[in-house]
């Protein structure tokens, strides 16, 4: 008798013959993982988990070696939202809140990112072996939707010319959600068998994206991917493709740390260290605490390695 498979599972499919394609994904020890050294509330945390399983279903379709970083920039009590997941589905994420923000349970996306209008959605494409002088892709929209599903949705419209619907939902236990894509069709063929399958393929789409509006959150929220599949596209002829399996990896080192230090400048660095003696930091994503002693920044200071680019907050100073 053989047990099931209980990691966290990104399953992707295909529809036959049509352009569409569809991923679904269920993170549940890694989601755990990232609350672990956070209490989140409510309406963060399922924010956060959305997001974590929508940059997982874009990850899994990555076509280079690196990583996806959905980032969130809010003007309200939420100010940073951080998702990071590489093209092998390692994901690592955190939230920055304001200064004693009371956040209520039912609270909007506009009102916990976009109270003043200035909220931003940022995704940044970021290869493993950039070629000398190569700096990351980054695509930055305005913050518009009234769901994390709607804003990544008009994201991928505006910056990526490529219809994606989502459908999302995260609790304390699990994230889960749900990728249906419209591809674009290969040219090769005469217009009339163009047209054909064109035509094949906008019907596919729309039958399919009429299945996944009978989702609903709670469903979504209560039922394993396999069983969804299932329930939603059993009269679809589909081919399935063998899982991925999300988990957590933080990348952080000491010496991106130090390069933290050096992007904060020498004197700002000085002032810290005469008012604390050491500094002592916590990465936001794992907490892993790293320490600095006055040799240490010095020796920062003093090498002439140029500072790496990093992805914003990689820790607090305490």
């Amino acid at each position: 008798m053989t047990t099931p498979d209980t990691r966290d599972t990104l399953q992707k499919f295909i529809f036959d013959n049509a352009a569409v394609r569809g991923e679904l994904i269920e993170i549940s020890d890694t989601w755990r993982e990232i609350q672990a050294r956070h209490a989140y509330p409510k309406a963060v945390r399922s924010a956060l988990g959305e997001m974590v399983a929508a940059s997982a279903l874009l990850s899994a379709n990555l076509k280079f070696n690196g990583s996806i970083v959905m980032q969130i920039f809010g003007d309200g009590p939420v100010r940073l939202l951080v998702v990071e997941c590489d093209a092998d589905l390692r994901i690592r994420a955190t939230a920055k809140l304001a200064p004693d923000a009371e956040i209520a349970d039912d609270v909007s996306l506009e009102q916990m990112f976009n109270v003043h209008g200035k909220g931003r959605f940022v995704i940044t494409l970021d290869p493993v072996d950039k070629m000398p002088g190569q700096q990351p892709y980054q695509g930055i929209v305005p913050l518009t939707g009234d769901t994390m599903a709607t804003v990544i949705e008009n994201y991928m419209l505006r910056s990526e010319q490529m219809d994606t619907r989502l459908w999302l939902a995260a609790d304390d236990q699990v994230s889960r959600g749900l990728l249906l894509q419209k591809l674009p069709r290969h040219s090769g063929k005469d217009d009339q068998q163009k047209q054909a399958s064109e035509e094949e393929d906008l019907e596919t789409w729309n039958r399919a994206v009429m299945l996944g509006q009978t989702l609903k959150r709670e469903e979504l929220l209560s039922t394993g991917i396999e069983v969804l599949l299932n329930r939603l596209f059993w009269e679809e002829t589909i081919r399935v493709f063998d899982p991925q399996h999300p988990q957590f990896h933080c990348s952080c080192t000491r010496e991106k740390v130090g390069n933290m230090l050096k992007m904060l400048g020498q004197p700002e660095v000085e002032s810290a260290l005469e008012d604390l003696g050491e500094l002592g930091i916590n990465c936001d994503f794992c907490g892993k605490h790293y320490a600095f002693d006055k040799v240490d920044c010095a020796q920062l200071f003093a090498s002439d390695v140029p500072v790496e680019s990093m992805i914003p907050p990689s820790g607090s100073i305490n």
